[in-house]
């Protein structure tokens, strides 16, 4: 295995982000399971100097898939290989690839099948990574998000699948400048906001460029910022003009911009987040979006952090179901010391009640895997 792992580059990872897969050692042990979260500089360079990963060949099948994709799903640790497909598929795009639209119908249909078959933690994967996200971060987050608001709003499922394509592909246009756009603490300059303005319709067209020719999928990406009042672009549509699956797509990217940290103001917790999104069903949007992304949420969503009445703090694993829950793997103690295993805890239950939200500096290491109950 170790002559199969490669050297981690340089700005891969990012202090006080999750790892986004295990690190291993030249000999191939493992020196930090996905999930550890780099504290300080010094470990970060260690890190640097000695640690390597295993890349995935990612495998295209010959043709889009057609059969249901009945695989069992962690989504953990499958994070890694879905920002590789989206890599691959984004770049055969941009170079006019003829594998470019079996790549995208495939990611796709592999995103819905791990949305459909591990929802709870599909959705943790949204808010575990969105301390600081790549743009294709922020993609796969799309695309979970859009998958699960659909199915909540009740639309029909070859639109939806349609949906999570345009998902993972609306922002194509400003792959290559929109790390540096959240980086920055200054004001856009008019070129930027000329770039932001026509990434809509310069998505399309790479599409078409690359010879992806579904009007759905351009209509929904072309109509993503479009706003009910008239005020969006490009066109300034209005009300019912705006397609509901570019409505969805709209708020999937709203809410991850809302929890997600930028270098020119500081990150919602999920609790501001939901109030927010509770005011949009008020004219801004087909009120039945925002109120399925609530219902997706629930109050509580996996992947957020929470103090219990009982002064545990722990990670939401599950949401609620038949008047139980959310579940809750509780990490800390009362006193602030790690337990040397999670607990569960059902917050219907009165001693594990729900306090508030928790929001340290530094989120704990966790191994995802085990937590969420996958093999590692």
């Amino acid at each position: 295995m170790a002559t199969s792992l490669i050297r981690i580059a340089p700005g891969a990872l990012t202090l006080g982000k999750p790892l986004p897969w295990d690190v291993f050692d030249d000999a191939g042990n493992v020196l930090l399971r996905q999930g550890c979260v780099i504290q300080t500089d010094t470990q970060l360079e260690q890190l640097f100097e000695r640690g390597r990963f295993k890349p995935r060949k990612i495998e295209i099948p010959e043709k889009p898939q057609s059969a249901p994709d009945n695989r069992k799903h962690n989504p953990f640790a499958e994070y890694g290989d879905l920002l590789a497909h989206l890599e691959a598929t984004l770049k055969a795009i941009a170079n006019r690839d003829d594998t470019a639209f079996k790549r995208l119908l495939n990611l796709a249909k592999t995103l819905d099948s791990m949305c459909r078959q591990a929802p709870d933690a599909s959705l943790a994967l949204v808010h575990l990574y969105s301390i600081s996200p790549t743009i294709q971060e922020q993609m796969l987050c799309y695309g979970i998000l859009c998958h699960m608001i659909a199915r909540a709003f009740g639309l029909e499922e070859k639109r939806a699948q349609v949906l999570t394509a345009a998902a993972l592909t609306a922002n194509l246009a400003l792959v290559r400048v929109a790390d540096q756009l959240n980086a920055s603490n200054k004001l856009l300059t008019e070129d930027q906001r000329q770039v932001i303005r026509k990434h809509p319709q310069r998505s399309v067209e790479a599409l078409k460029a690359a010879g992806i020719d579904n009007k759905l999928l351009h209509k929904i990406i072309a109509q993503h910022h479009e706003q009910a009042d008239g005020s969006g672009y490009p066109d300034g549509l209005s009300g019912t003009d705006i397609l509901p699956e570019a409505e969805i797509l709209a708020l999937s990217e709203r809410y991850v911009a809302m929890i997600t940290r930028r270098a020119y103001r500081k990150r919602l917790n999920i609790t501001q987040a939901r109030k927010l999104i509770a005011t949009l069903a008020d004219g801004h949007l087909r009120p039945a979006i925002p109120r399925s992304l609530l219902a997706v949420l629930g109050e509580y969503p996996p992947g957020m952090l929470v103090r219990l009445v009982n002064g545990e703090v722990g990670v939401v694993t599950r949401r609620a179901a038949l008047a139980r829950g959310p579940f809750v793997k509780a990490i800390f103690d009362p006193e602030g010391q790690r337990y040397l295993e999670s607990m569960e805890r059902d917050t219907s239950l009165l001693d594990f009640n729900v306090r508030a939200p928790e929001e340290p500096e530094t989120m704990p290491s966790m191994d995802f895997s085990l937590l969420w109950g996958f093999r590692s």
